[in-house]
This record gives C-alpha cells, sequence and structure tokens, in this order.
C-alpha cells in the first residue's frame, strides 16, 4: 500500500484517517472521529489486530462497551475467533441483566451485562477511549463480578489528562495510537 509522504507505516496511515471535530460535544473538547477510519477497510484490520495483539491467546471473549466499543470488539472477536460480550447502557437488554453504577463528571450511569458466558472466562475489555476511567473501570468490575477474569484493557485512545489510567492500575492496558489530547 502507498501512504503519503509523511506517514510511514500501516497504522500511522489509519490514525491520519480519524478526524479531530473541535468543541464536539461541548466547547473545548476534541471528538475524535474514528468513523473514516471504520469506512476504510485496511486501516480498519490493522486497527483491529493492535488492539488485540498484546493478549493474543490469553482470552476466550471480548467484551465491548456501548456504543463505539461494540464495533471495535465485534471486530476483534471476529479476527481472533472469539465470542462477543455487549457491555450496555442501561435499558438497552432485552433480558436480566447484572448492573452496575458509576461515576460521571456530571452525573452517574449504569452499565448492564446478561450472564451468557460462562463463570471462570478470559475476558478482552475494549472501547474506544479512556477518559476518566470510570466506564471501563465499572465494566471491568461489573464482568469480575459474573465470575470472569479480565486479562487486560484495549483502547484506540486515552486522554491521559483525565488520568482514567489510575483506576484500571490492576489490569494490563494497551493503547493503540498516541495519548494525546
Amino acid at each position: 500500500m502507498h501512504y503519503p509522504r509523511q506517514v510511514t507505516n500501516a497504522l500511522e496511515y489509519a490514525e491520519s484517517l480519524i478526524a479531530n471535530v473541535p468543541d464536539y460535544p461541548q466547547e473545548g473538547v476534541i471528538f475524535r472521529d474514528i468513523a473514516p477510519l471504520l469506512a476504510h477497510g485496511p486501516s480498519f484490520d490493522v486497527t483491529v489486530r493492535n488492539l488485540i495483539e498484546p493478549f493474543t491467546g490469553s482470552f476466550d471473549i471480548v467484551a465491548g462497551v456501548d456504543a463505539r466499543g461494540f464495533i471495535l470488539a465485534g471486530a476483534a472477536a471476529s479476527v481472533s475467533g472469539a465470542g462477543l460480550i455487549p457491555v450496555r447502557k442501561l435499558g438497552k437488554l432485552s433480558r436480566p441483566a447484572h448492573s452496575a453504577e458509576y461515576d460521571l463528571e456530571y452525573g452517574t450511569a449504569t452499565l448492564q451485562v446478561q450472564n451468557d458466558v460462562p463463570a471462570g472466562s478470559r475476558v478482552l475489555l475494549i472501547d474506544d477511549v479512556l477518559a476518566t476511567g470510570g466506564t471501563l473501570s465499572a465494566a471491568a468490575h461489573l464482568l469480575e463480578q459474573l465470575g470472569h477474569e479480565i486479562v487486560g484493557v484495549s483502547v484506540l485512545f486515552e486522554i491521559a489528562d483525565l488520568k482514567g489510567r489510575e483506576k484500571l492500575t490492576e489490569y494490563e492496558l494497551h493503547t493503540v495510537f498516541s495519548s494525546e489530547g
């Protein structure tokens, strides 16, 4: 594949496809729109493979956090031959589910998981971004309450200034792209 002059490899090219949208969803926030990356098959593939690479052979199932984490985790599950656990926002599951409430910068939220996987399963938890760490920490603890082992947490990028990594110190954490803004 031919890359633009400033890009030297497939993963750098994949990162270059992510669009920065200033002041969304609110002023002062730079939203990282991954839709252009998802639309480019080879870049999506190399990104998904990088998400799971540090954990290859150590997990039985992939868990993805609502909503962009579903896309990444679904692809990761398919590439690795593993199953998928959707970690959903409150009220989105049709059958009884286990719940965990967690703090946001502006209130609280709740995640839910149906118990469709045998206890003792080794889980790789995937999401698109690590910000304050509340969502991923709640998801990991919820999965552990169901008897699963979290083998690692993998994200596309991390907003380092928000110190979310501090809430995940008990897990191996992998970040695919630079952790700027």
